[in-house]
């Protein structure tokens, strides 16, 4: 949403006509349609429509009123850039989404740093200067803000693409005291952002103060994901579309463009209201978030490493879940990341169609951290046309489990642990999990007993008496158990 108003959105707000200005208050009012719709998975495609809606009305309000760029040249870049953007979205698997969306925050923070360094190197085109002929001192701000922001966005979401892509290693990546490095980092960033403020034009420095603000966030923006593990990458993903809509915000304000301003609000907020959450449901600290690193401690103390116990426990086939599925009354499926690696959605979608066949009430219910970002299990089986009225969050069909014959879980582990309930030293406990464990009968697909969460901690799940764990590639035993159900 974002991205393509930093691109075109170039007009100074003070020649800015009364007509544009309402049909930039139009669009905002369609952007907040947009995040309304998109709070259901019934009513995302209508959010998707308005914020598409909105998007056009801006864009084309400021091509109309713009005064820098030739249309010409706005245009061609326009038709590069969609052309792009529809071969890649054409291409990309449902399945790496996340990484899609991290790869474009990055061109969102890229956008706000490249418009930044244009408006510092030619002021006069952007309307930012005094009766003095110096860039006023609100844009200067305006200006290293937006630089900032954009620079941390940018390498922000490139390491938090390349461990969603398996480019590069999701495991946390500590830095011996990263924390005094990070808040260093941070300190100097607003120290230079505040001298340039108050120096003259063409004073000895200036110059540097804006490069280092931007080289400084750049490598902020690394430092503070890299400590951060890829299981926890759903808070990340919604914490940086927060800091790209708060980058197009301050350079909404530099350009004078109210549209920028009104959706890059609208991004930051939301995006910033969702990582709230998000950390409730994990029990984690908001500001530890912006902290980075928030995970990794825990997860390390969790023992990932450590010697896990030999517990015994039961292992049935695909003939075993046919035949207790279809002589069940209610079965709730909890889909998580080991789905979407084997991309057993569909296999999912039609295992579910044939136990509705006989007469089998099923329900899926999706954790808010399920998956590599925020929504991924609602848009993977969306994709599978799994009913939308099937699909249950946490809170509205937690209860459900003490009347459920079957809980299948297939890919999930940490967001069904009964140990973030009862026990204090786990790095998960407070963290709201599905009560699986009061199912009359627990299936649990995984690849082998050797993994765990992202946590790093064992699952008693696996051991509870009414649990059969299924030991195979998703996708395969979903298939095998579809074939057993014929």
């Amino acid at each position: 949403m974002t991205f393509s108003l930093l691109a075109a959105g170039a007009e100074h707000g003070a020649g800015t006509p009364a007509w544009a200005m309402l049909a930039y208050l139009v669009a905002g009012v369609f952007f907040i349609l947009a995040l309304r719709g998109l709070s259901s998975p019934a009513t995302s495609r209508t959010g998707n429509r308005n914020g598409m809606i909105g998007m056009a009305l801006a864009v084309g309000t400021t091509l109309v009123t713009h005064d820098i760029a030739n249309i010409v040249e706005i245009l061609i870049a326009v038709g590069i850039g969609g052309a792009i953007g529809v071969v890649v979205a054409r291409r990309i698997a449902m399945t790496a989404m996340p990484e899609l969306v991290a790869g474009f925050h990055s061109l969102v923070g890229l956008a706000a740093v490249v418009v930044g360094f244009g408006a510092w190197l030619d002021p006069q085109s952007f309307g930012i200067i005094d009766a003095m002929g110096q860039i006023k001192p609100e844009s200067r701000i305006e200006l290293g803000l937006g630089i900032a922001i954009g620079a941390i966005t940018f390498s922000g979401s490139v390491i938090a693409f390349l461990k969603l892509s398996g480019r590069m290693s999701g495991s946390p990546i500590m830095l011996p005291g990263r924390h005094v490095i990070n808040l260093g980092t941070l300190a100097a960033i607003i120290v230079l952002i505040g001298l340039y403020t108050v120096s003259p034009a063409g004073a000895a420095g200036e110059g540097w103060m804006v490069i280092a603000v931007a080289l400084l966030a750049f490598i902020i923006g690394f430092l503070l994901i890299i400590p951060i593990g890829g299981a926890d990458m759903p808070v990340v993903v919604s914490m940086l579309n927060s800091y790209s809509g708060w980058a197009a915000a301050a350079m909404g304000f530099t350009l004078g463009n109210t549209a920028m301003i009104i959706t890059g609000a609208l991004v930051g907020s939301s995006g910033a209201i969702l990582s709230y959450i998000m950390c409730r449901a994990m029990n984690r600290s908001f500001i530890s978030v912006i902290a980075g690193g928030f995970g990794a401690d825990a997860g390390a103390a969790g023992g990932a490493g450590g010697a896990r116990e030999q517990r015994p426990y039961k292992q049935g086939s695909a003939e075993d879940a046919a035949y207790m599925l279809e002589q069940a009354e209610s079965v709730i499926i909890i889909p998580g990341y080991g789905m979407a690696v084997a991309q057993a959605q569909h296999a999912l979608r039609e295992m579910g169609d044939k136990l509705k066949e006989k007469g089998v009430s099923v329900k899926y219910a999706i954790h808010p951290v399920a998956g590599r970002m925020p929504g991924h299990m609602n848009v993977l089986l969306a994709e599978a046309s799994v009913p939308y009225d099937e699909v249950f969050e946490l809170e509205d069909i937690n209860s459900e489990f003490a009347q459920a014959d079957v809980a299948f879980i297939i890919g999930a582990n940490d967001v069904v642990n009964p140990a973030a309930k009862t026990d204090k030293s786990s790095p998960i406990y407070g963290m709201p999990v599905f009560d699986v464990d009061k199912a009359k009968q627990v299936f649990f697909i995984k690849r082998s007993m050797g993994g765990v969460g992202y946590a790093g901690v064992d699952n008693d799940v696996f051991y509870m008496n009414q649990t059969v764990m299924l030991l195979a590639d998703a996708k395969k035993m979903v298939e095998e158990i579809v074939k057993s159900l014929d």
